[in-house]
């Protein structure tokens, strides 16, 4: 998502270092999302839900969080699927995979993908405090990428007189 001028590619406020994290977690059992929400919401995040991969693309359009939780089987498109797609339309947001049907080869396929973690099932709330740490390193370090690269397009935009210097 290009960032320019201090507003996201949709119109909306770039928002600071300090804002809460948006997560987006995406499981279909309504248990294990509870419980992750209490983790992360205690964690000081702001949670939004999906319940399988292809509302996780939509709501990852729509509301563009800071990470994503994203369990592996689902129901209509499973998360490896949905991690193919989240990464080419938004490729800077860090991914989290969740499940218990973990194998090395799915560990090491999703890696290879871009998702920045793979926790096991069950979690501990030490492997969540963990991701979030990631994840809002990540966004630390994509938000001055954006910030730099904002101040570089603007000083393009500074008109110059015949000698090249700024008026």
């Amino acid at each position: 998502m290009e960032k320019t001028d201090g507003q996201v590619s949709k119109g909306t406020p770039m928002r600071s270092e300090g804002d809460k994290l948006r997560i987006l977690i995406t499981d279909d059992s309504k248990l294990l999302r509870k419980k992750l929400r209490d983790e992360l919401e205690n964690l000081g995040c702001e949670v939004i839900e999906a319940t399988n991969g292809k509302e996780a693309i939509t709501v990852d359009l729509e509301n563009e969080p800071d990470g994503v939780f994203l369990d592996i089987v689902m129901p209509e498109v499973g998360g490896i699927e949905a991690l193919q797609v989240i990464r080419e339309v938004s490729p800077d947001v860090p991914v989290v995979m969740l499940s218990s049907a973990g194998t090395p080869q799915k560990l090491m396929q999703t890696l290879k993908m871009g998702a920045i973690d793979f926790i096991q099932k069950p979690y501990t709330r030490e492997q969540i405090a963990r991701a979030v740490e990631s994840i809002r390193r990540m966004r630390a370090k994509n938000l001055k990428k954006a910030a730099k690269k904002a101040k570089e397009e603007a000083e393009e935009q500074i008109p110059t007189d015949e000698g090249g210097l700024q008026k």
